[in-house]
């Protein structure tokens, strides 16, 4: 109903506001539905919401009127962004909307503020914690975090002291409405717009609100009475500065420019707190040369009861006194530190200050040192006496740990269902302490069964029983004593663990578990099974003899199984430790491939067909050479010994990996294929190992080694395959000859295509390639390739041919007859080794030695 009212109050202003504003105004304010904002003035805009705020209305219920009325959805977003960019501090506008624009509460001089803290040594050391006195981190540490920095939002204190340099608000509303923003001079006067100068400093908020409210009163007649239609609020603004003198046992003593909403501990801190020496029980407050209070510090880290809302005020002095004595807690307790004390604190109220004991702590007796004269003496404090013994200067309190045993514990371990710790009743025996234990396993050795006892002198004895009797009640039960350790040993911690072995052609060769009545098909089925290669009918058990003959190690029991490794009844069965042999087939072989490249009718891989099978043989199953063949230049790449070849169970592994990827790629898989996969996965190790070496390319591994370390500048490199030098036109000419050699798994026989150039390598001036030419000499490539170096060795100059093989150079009386060249042959010219430079005394040798020679010529002569 109030806010229909301010409605009608706003339409009847606004048709005054038609007859002295443009004509776009008075139509629109007859016609809400007809605004158009884009075309009013900002002026326009302030003398609406001016006429909106005389009828009492918030620009909220303003915008909310307008829509109400028939304004466009439209319009009344635009107007709202008009009003919400409005410059509300103009001149000309209402001074209430200037308060609603006040910057928040700043505080004066914050730099200055700042700049006279206390500031941490960059070298601080912190100190251990039982040698720390309590509080001092408070204020001073490496990284300082509680402040007591004064909050500029809380609201204004009605207790607070206004002073020069305070900034206050002066709000009056209600029938009538104004608005004053002023600052306390340094005469303690606040100047108020056509209201004159009015004391306040000195004076609380709630004071100066009672003196300007009188002051006001008589140009607002509205304010007095005893039922005032207009009302006044005075308010802080910034906030000034004031000055505080810190004096004695503080680490920065002086004066200090702080904020007037500082405390005590805001000032303490801003000192970096009291020193060594200082009290931080009996802080003074002195103002007007009078103690007004005396701060605990222990108040607020202990209970949080501090006086955190005493403000302080200009000229406060704060006096920090040397403390008044101290006592030093150790050991068990949650602070252990030192600790200032006052004439009336107990060890209790000191306990309270340590954060009370650990939860090892010995709390029945602690153990005090106090200075006596000249000395020490310890004394006895119990329990019960905590509350009312009290500390004296200089005292050292210990809080032991408790000790490390148990009063009541047993123990058992060993074949039973629940081994640990058990607690000793009273009459507990050794079957009762096996029921607490929910009974033996079925490994439990009942033969005999251990107490391990501690003795009194911390000594220790072995008691063994016979547990089975005592279960079976024809031997007295044990009762068991403090600290009795029962060992219930199982039957295979007596006894070796049983196993037998399988080795040969089975896809899992290995150790595996014995089992009473096992037989050879049994061991074989956990092994994975037989390999294609395994031999069922030639099959030998190992078996360890234990009482044989001296020269005999072991009993062979030959024996075989069905191919399927189906059940029979007349297999032998397995003992302990047998060692199961499957042998391979004589007559099984895998494929064994070889290769051939280059230029024949049918390159590619073969099968070997038979152990005779030759080089020939390959060249007619590639349909043999073609037209643009080099016969000469081909050659046989062969694995060495050193090749590590694939085992059968190697190759098996990665076919069936090959096979398990073609699956998994296929989404359509029956059902029997999915089972397939199934047993890949099972059947496949998960990590592949690389194959080993023979033991055979081992030794000789190891014997080149050897020759390599014992021989200086001799090296080895090891090669897995290796070119073998061979004449194939004579092979195809003379099949079946020394030439043609037999086939190895492996092989690689290549035939280039016509090679026609010959490459020049080593010391030559110009090391190229050159063009072949017919019935020409080495030396005719040499000068092709700028001739021989300064340090070319030619005695040593040597040919590598197209096939592999190699030819030197051979000379005779001086004579070097160099080797013939032939098309894609290498010309390979090494260097010298480096000149060593005599030396004087090898010269004088030298020398002497042809002196003497001669000499003895010269004797024989005549």
């Amino acid at each position: 109903m109030i806010l229909k009212k301010r409605f009608w109050y706003f339409f009847t202003l606004l048709a005054f506001l038609g007859l002295a504003t443009p004509q776009v105004i008075a139509q629109q304010s007859t016609d809400l539905t007809k605004i158009q904002v884009d075309e009013m003035s900002d002026t326009e805009v302030q003398e609406l919401l001016n006429r909106s705020a005389e009828a009492g209305l918030s620009i909220e219920e303003f915008l909310q009127m307008a829509e109400m009325q028939g304004m466009p959805a439209s319009e009344v977003s635009k107007l709202k962004v008009r009003i919400a960019n409005l410059d509300l501090g103009e001149p000309g506008f209402r001074r209430s909307s200037e308060a609603s624009k006040r910057d928040p509460r700043k505080q004066a001089d914050f730099d200055l503020i700042m700049d006279g803290f206390y500031k941490p040594q960059s070298t601080f050391e912190e100190v251990d914690l039982e040698n720390q006195i309590f509080g001092t981190s408070l204020f001073y540490q490496k990284n300082r975090r509680l402040s007591f920095e004064p909050s500029l939002n809380q609201a204004t204190p009605k207790s607070y002291i206004l002073g020069p340099g305070d900034l206050i608000y002066v709000d009056i509303y209600g029938e009538s409405e104004q608005y004053y923003e002023a600052t306390v001079n340094p005469d303690g006067f606040v100047l108020l717009d056509n209201i004159g100068p009015v004391s306040v400093s000195g004076k609380s908020i709630e004071e100066a609100t009672g003196i300007i409210k009188n002051r006001v009163a008589r140009y607002y007649s509205g304010l007095s009475g005893s039922n005032p239609s207009t009302f006044l609020k005075v308010t802080l603004g910034d906030v000034r500065t004031i000055k505080v003198h810190i004096l004695g046992e503080v680490r920065l003593p002086g004066t200090f420019t702080l904020s007037a909403f500082s405390t005590v501990f805001n000032a303490l801190y801003a000192a970096g707190g009291p020193n060594e020496n200082g009290t931080m029980r009996a802080i003074k407050l002195v103002r007007n040369n009078e103690e007004i209070a005396k701060i605990d510090v222990y108040d607020l880290l202990v209970n949080g009861t501090a006086e955190l809302d005493k403000q302080l005020q200009d000229q406060d002095v704060i006096l920090v006194n040397p403390f008044i004595s101290r006592a030093k807690i150790k050991g068990e307790v949650k602070r252990p530190m030192t600790f200032e004390i006052n004439g009336d604190d107990t060890f209790e109220d000191l306990l309270e200050y340590a954060g009370g004991f650990t939860d090892e702590a010995f709390k029945d007796r602690v153990a005090i040192s106090r200075i006596t004269g000249n000395q020490r003496s310890v004394s006895d404090l119990y329990q019960s006496q905590f509350n009312l013994f009290p500390l004296a200067g200089g005292d050292e309190i210990t809080v032991q740990r408790i000790l490390n045993r148990y009063s009541n514990r047993v123990q058992i371990k060993g074949a039973v269902y629940r081994e640990g710790t058990f607690a000793l009743t009273e009459g507990l025996t050794i079957s009762q302490l096996i029921k607490n234990a929910e009974g033996l396993r079925g490994d439990a050795y009942t033969a005999q069964a251990s107490i391990l006892r501690t003795k009194e002198d911390l000594s220790s004895e072995m008691i063994q029983v016979n547990l089975q009797e005592i279960l079976d009640g024809t031997a007295e039960d044990v009762l068991l004593k403090r600290e009795d350790v029962v060992r219930v040993a199982s039957i295979y911690d007596i006894n070796n663990e049983k196993y037998v072995q399988v080795l040969g052609e089975v896809k899992r060769p290995g150790v595996y578990p014995f089992s009473e009545s096992m037989k050879v098909e049994e061991l074989i089925i956990m092994a994975g099974g037989l390999q294609e290669s395994a031999n069922t009918q030639d099959i030998e058990i190992a078996r360890r003899l234990e009482d044989g003959d001296l020269g005999t190690l072991s009993e062979i029991i030959p024996t075989q199984v069905n191919a399927d490794l189906s059940y029979n009844p007349e297999g032998n069965t397995l003992l302990a430790y047998d060692q199961v042999i499957v042998r391979k087939r004589a007559n099984f072989n895998m494929q064994k491939l070889v290769a051939v490249e280059g230029q024949v009718n049918s390159p590619g891989i073969f099968a070997i067909q038979t152990s005779e099978e030759r080089i020939s043989d390959l060249i007619n199953r590639a349909g043999g050479l073609n037209q643009f063949a080099y016969s000469k230049g081909a050659t046989l790449i062969r694995r060495t010994e050193f090749f590590n070849t694939e085992s059968e169970q190697i190759r098996r592994q990665r076919n069936l990996e090959s096979l398990r990827l073609q699956l998994i790629e296929d989404p359509n898989n029956s059902e029997a294929q999915e089972e397939l996969l199934a047993r890949l996965f099972k059947d496949l190790p998960k990590e592949k190992d690389s194959p080993v070496d023979t033991q055979l390319a081992q030794t000789k591994k190891e014997s080149l080694d050897q020759i390599a370390s014992e021989t200086p500048g001799f090296a080895v490199k090891i090669k897995e395959t290796e070119a073998v030098a061979i004449d194939l036109e004579a092979i195809v000419k003379n099949p079946g000859s020394e030439d043609d050699l037999l086939l190895e798994e492996g092989d690689i026989l290549s035939v280039p295509k016509l090679l026609q150039t010959v490459r020049m390598r080593g010391d030559v001036v110009y090391p190229t390639t050159l063009r072949h030419e017919s019935n020409r000499s080495l030396k005719h490539y040499i000068n092709g390739a700028g001739g021989f170096e300064r340090r070319a060795n030619r005695k040593q100059t040597y040919v590598v041919y197209a096939n592999g093989a190699v030819k030197r150079t051979k000379g005779f009386l001086g004579i070097r007859n160099y080797p013939p060249v032939e098309p894609g042959a290498e010309v390979i010219v090494p260097t010298k080794g480096p000149k060593v430079p005599l030396r004087l005394g090898e010269i004088v040798g030298i020398t002497t030695g042809l002196a003497t020679l001669g000499l003895v010529i010269s004797q024989i002569n005549w």
